[in-house]
């Protein structure tokens, strides 16, 4: 019998799980993903700044596992325990989990995947140098690359995205995903040459920060740095999605109390960070079409729901 070739667009926690799960049932699986990685939110950054080489986790800043699945997951990806009870991170970065979890995958990175071709069995997928694609702006006027024959494909990007992607195959998802709503987030990253008067982490009930962590306190990091992650809540973030990083950085660092002045400050804006009203189902799998959508907003706002909608998307696709 011979293997289906599936292709999985979106290489976020989703997405792997997907395609591992499709893997681990003998289908040939391409992922494609417009990062410089898989990895999607469980992500990290590096900077230097004072000769001191800095890592902030400025995505998804710790994970837990309520599943045995999910759990053992972490486990296999060498995950930490971290402040209370429950919590989890990569070591020695959160992108190390999703590096781990890529191992073995056949991951078409830094590809931006702007049309579907083709028919159910036979899809194409074309795409971009994801460097070549800018927000607002016309595609590149050469031809995309393209890949296939796809038997089938899973789609693990945000409702907005795969609303955009899956709209001539499959138009009647159109109001399905829009009822979904997902909160942006803008997150600072923020280091010091000496420690500020600040808990390790902190999640004010109001105002506009909506979570502070000392990053270079959780396992495997290097301590001797001050790095920050300054987390805006939902609302603020909204407020102020399209305004420019470089204002943003400033403004989030004097909600909190006085701290040294900074070596390194920037700001990353979350365009779709936060579940507020999920899909409610584990996944979408359209039969006749080939072709399925997951993603946390299927289910719910944590890390696992992506996880749990991913391997549902897989079972759905090889059931």
């Amino acid at each position: 019998m011979t293997q289906p070739r599936i292709a999985v667009i979106g290489a976020g926690l989703s997405g792997l799980a997907c395609a591992r799960g499709l893997a681990a049932r003998g289908a040939t699986v391409t992922l494609f993903d417009k990062g410089r990685a898989a990895g999607g939110r469980l992500a990290t950054r590096r900077a230097e700044a004072a000769g001191q080489r800095l890592q902030w986790d400025h995505g998804a800043q710790y994970l837990t596992a309520r599943g045995a699945g999910f759990a053992a997951l972490l486990a296999e990806a060498g995950a930490a325990g971290w402040g209370e009870a429950g919590r989890f991170v990569g070591v020695p970065g959160m992108s190390a989990l999703p590096r781990a979890l890529a191992g073995g995958l056949d991951l078409r990175a830094a590809r931006h995947v702007v049309a579907l071709d083709g028919a159910p069995g036979a899809w194409m997928v074309r795409h971009h140098e994801a460097s070549r694609i800018r927000p607002g702006q016309a595609l590149p006027e050469a031809a995309p690359a393209e890949d296939g024959p796809f038997d089938a494909v899973a789609v693990t990007l945000p409702p907005a995205q795969a609303a955009a992607l899956v709209a001539r195959p499959a138009p009647g998802l159109r109001a399905r995903l829009a009822a979904v709503g997902i909160a942006p987030c803008w997150t600072v990253l923020a280091a010091f040459g000496t420690r500020p008067d600040w808990p390790e982490t902190l999640r004010p009930e109001a105002g506009p920060v909506g979570w502070l962590a000392r990053d270079s306190g959780k396992p495997g990091r290097d301590a001797a740095t001050e790095c920050w992650v300054i987390q805006a809540g939902p609302g603020w973030s909204r407020a102020h999605l399209e305004a420019d990083a470089a204002e943003v950085a400033p403004r989030l660092l004097a909600e909190l109390p006085v701290a040294p002045p900074p070596i390194h400050l920037q700001a990353h804006r979350w365009r779709y960070s936060l579940v507020e009203q999920p899909l409610g189902e584990p996944c979408l799998w359209l039969p006749a079409a080939r072709l399925g959508l997951a993603g946390d907003w299927c289910l719910a706002g944590r890390a696992e729901a992506a996880f749990d909608s991913g391997r549902a998307l897989a079972a759905a696709i090889l059931g």
